[in-house]
């Protein structure tokens, strides 16, 4: 019963940035696999809330508001899951936030907007996470990290965003060593260029458009629902054999 092994009846999954893009299709797929989602955003958006719910037949997807600029919100929002709907049994880290810019002249704001939500919140996220799956007896840990995290990307130059997601990458394997006696396992996915609001301006682009799809062997861009099979797969005891793992799913960009 191969199939069953991608159900998440009865399992609680927060995703954040689920408000749109690839957040919004993990939890989906999520929803759709049977777990019961909580949905975190920066911005509501209900008509996101309303995909949630029909994925998932109806069940009622609960929203929590919060932005990972701030520091403190993570560790709220763990927090509310655990006392609000009872436990957590997965966590995907999917906020994020992208900025191109030379190296020299990128301004310190930036890079540290970059740091704060890209790295520094979803530490703190796993980190909150990481004693109510101990006390559980476990629980998933995904993390988005990019192929950014893993190689230079061309022509645009992107330095300190490439660097906040190899070190999401490390972050995740390190996580899934020191915690895999615990029972919890943590995962990444380095996604590829996909088809989001937060590529839209890049795939559009005359120059930049055409240098990513030349750069990718399927010469094309990767779809939501592409990542969000990946993510149902790295959440499911499916995956059960499979922790400090980053699955490149990018139309096979990084193997040239």
């Amino acid at each position: 019963m191969i199939l069953e092994r991608f159900r998440l009846d009865g399992k609680v999954a927060l995703v954040t940035g689920a408000s749109r893009g690839i957040g919004l299709g993990i939890a989906k797929a999520l929803a759709e696999a049977g777990a019961q989602v909580v949905a975190s955003s920066r911005t509501p958006r209900p008509e996101a809330i309303a995909e949630i719910e029909a994925a998932g037949g109806g069940r009622k997807v609960h929203y929590m508001q919060a932005d990972m600029e701030n520091l403190a919100a993570p560790g709220a929002l763990i927090t509310s899951v655990v006392e609000q709907v009872g436990r957590l049994d997965v966590l995907v880290n999917n906020a994020g936030v992208a900025k191109h810019g030379e190296t020299d002249a990128f301004a310190w704001a930036d890079y540290r907007r970059l740091m704060t939500i890209n790295l520094d919140s979803l530490f703190l996220s796993c980190q909150a996470a990481l004693e109510p799956m101990r006390a559980a007896g476990g629980g998933v840990i995904l993390n988005i990290g990019s192929i950014s995290g893993l190689i230079s990307n061309v022509p645009q130059p992107q330095a300190a965003y490439n660097a906040s997601k190899a070190a999401v990458h490390m972050l995740t394997k390190s996580l899934a060593s020191d915690y895999a006696e615990a029972g919890i396992r943590v995962n990444a996915i380095a996604p590829g260029y996909i088809d989001t609001d937060m590529t839209a301006g890049g795939l559009a682009d005359p120059v930049w458009g055409p240098v990513w799809r030349e750069m990718t062997p399927m010469h094309r861009a990767g779809t939501v629902e592409e990542i969000a099979a990946g993510a149902l797969f790295l959440c499911s005891p499916a995956s059960s054999y499979v922790t400090g793992e980053v699955m490149v799913i990018d139309g096979g960009y990084t193997t040239r």
